[in-house]
């Protein structure tokens, strides 16, 4: 691929870190990749695979620099916080403070009752359910 191509491209297209709707209206990201369906854009797998993989790398460290008590968790506990920061943010899983001061202190039957006292499992139950296991469990 020539790389005067890629340089003219980003010159035309300009660079939007975001979604956005194009001149013509339609979803956008990027250097002008089309996203949109009503105009068959997309991403393939493979992208979505390397999307997920940044997404949760990014949010692990984002948690483990937020609360760095929970390097000293099991590998099922931890999973189980960084799947709720993927989910909710990891601003979000910080809300979760009773939960997260009975996992601090080891109390696991604990934090899983409060995760599950939350509107979050009212929303998500079958995940919070599986969340609150790993919890109880590790």
């Amino acid at each position: 691929m020539s790389e005067a191509l890629i340089a003219q491209l980003k010159r035309h297209e300009g660079l939007v870190l975001h979604a956005y709707t194009d001149h013509l209206g339609f979803w956008t990201i990027g250097y002008g990749r089309l996203t949109d369906g009503r105009r068959g854009g997309g991403i393939s797998k493979e992208e979505a695979e390397l999307l997920l993989r940044n997404d949760v790398a990014r949010v692990t460290a984002d948690v483990e620099r937020r609360l760095p008590w929970v390097r000293g968790l099991s590998d099922g506990r931890r999973q189980a916080l960084c799947n709720m920061g993927f989910q909710l943010g990891v601003s979000g899983l910080l809300g979760f403070r009773q939960m997260l001061a009975a996992l601090q202190k080891g109390r696991f039957d604990l934090a899983a009752r409060e995760a599950l006292d939350s509107r979050w499992a009212k929303q998500a139950p079958d995940r919070a359910d599986e969340i609150a296991r790993m919890i109880r469990h590790g």
